[in-house]
């Protein structure tokens, strides 16, 4: 993923944050376990209008989003990996880690997919 992909991503993540904490428990991640005094067909209605109700949230705060997301985006071309993560180190290839891990990395570009995560090899 690039810095500026990512730099996007992450402010994107944040504001979806920042939404689930105006709207709590409205999100899918967010939603108790069923409710077992309501129908099949009522726990669904509920889910429903609980995700439209965040989505709603999520479209209002879209205008706003748009410059926030490319500016995100433009200062990750000269934000360094250490400024976008938070922390000290930039991120590094771990050769002796994880054999599944498959790694790549530039300047620009950090890059990890777990072998697991891949098509099946064709014969």
């Amino acid at each position: 993923m690039s810095r500026n992909l990512f730099a996007a991503c992450a402010r994107l993540y944040e504001e979806d944050l920042a939404i689930a904490r105006r709207t709590p428990g409205l999100r899918a991640e967010d939603q108790p376990a069923l409710d077992q005094g309501l129908s099949d067909e009522a726990q669904e209605a509920q889910r429903l209008t609980q995700r439209r109700m965040f989505r709603e949230q999520q479209e209002e705060a879209r205008p706003r989003l748009r410059p926030l997301l490319r500016d995100a985006y433009e200062r990750g071309t000269t934000s360094d990996w250490s400024d976008l993560l938070r922390r000290p180190q930039e991120p590094e290839l771990d050769l002796e880690g994880d054999e599944s891990l498959l790694e790549a990395a530039t300047p620009e570009t950090y890059l990890a997919v777990s072998r697991y995560d891949l098509p099946p090899a064709r014969a």
